[in-house]
């Protein structure tokens, strides 16, 4: 049980990281990349990241 929770948390804290990276990459605040201003990728990046704030909350419980 203990080893599926750290699992969760690694995976939703990269979740996260990844998801805020692309919304800035997609507003263009972050430069150096083909995903660099386009707009699909300022809607993907949030998702992801709610996704992974999900998962953090789910293993503080």
């Amino acid at each position: 049980m203990k080893t599926r929770r750290v699992f969760l948390l690694v995976a939703g804290l990269i979740l996260v990281l990844i998801g805020a990276l692309w919304t800035l990459q997609g507003l263009g605040v972050m430069g150096g990349s083909v995903m660099s201003g386009v707009t699909l990728w300022a809607i993907i990046g949030p998702v992801v990241a709610i996704i992974g704030g999900y998962l953090l909350v789910r293993t503080r419980r």
